[in-house]
């Protein structure tokens, strides 16, 4: 407890949405618990919310999925990421790999674009987990309040597509670090 009475917010949660391998989602664990040094726990499985699909774009609607990841958040959680097989969007956007509230509690990474055969190439487990990875914890910096990064090695510059993906480097710059720890310090 805090002074004031009200709980810790220390752990990350990550929540299935949908189907996803568990594997997957117990790598994503480990990784991100190394990556922060903050506890990372896996929530149960959430299903799709139904009103997230859009027939005409054959996706889903990010918003509408971090609205339903609101719903049941752990007292003790810091943050809780939504983890998603399908294709997912916004309406401004024809897709995006992820969705996060900006200083915020929750976020959402989808799976799909992230995945070689998603691009008619063969699978290739090692980069589709870089590539979660780097998108992850992106998402995830854009909970502790970061913005999109200029320097072009760090995990928030901004990505448009999978090569940028693939370009970025994999860790936080020194100054979106320096952030992400003083917001992990303070509990936010």
């Amino acid at each position: 407890m805090d002074k004031g009475g009200a709980p810790i917010r220390r752990t990350l949660y990550i929540r299935p949405v949908g189907a996803i391998d568990p594997d997957t989602i117990r790598w994503l664990q480990k990784d991100m618990r190394a990556s922060v040094n903050a506890p990372v726990e896996i929530m149960e499985t959430m299903p799709v919310p139904a009103d997230s699909f859009d027939p005409g774009r054959g996706q889903f609607h990010s918003t509408r999925i971090l609205r339903e990841l609101l719903l049941d958040v752990p007292d003790d959680a810091m943050k809780v990421q939504g983890i998603i097989a399908d294709d997912i969007h916004i309406p401004i956007l024809t897709y995006v790999f992820g969705e996060a509230q900006l200083g915020g509690v929750a976020s959402v990474v989808s799976l799909a674009r992230l995945a070689q055969r998603f691009h008619g190439l063969p699978d290739n487990g090692r980069l589709f987990l870089n590539r979660l990875h780097k998108e992850s914890l992106h998402e995830l910096g854009h909970t502790f309040g970061l913005l999109h990064c200029h320097d072009r090695n760090c995990l928030m510059y901004l990505s448009n597509t999978i090569m940028d993906v693939d370009k970025k480097g994999g860790s936080y710059c020194r100054r979106c670090f320096g952030t992400l720890l003083t917001t992990l310090d303070s509990g936010r």
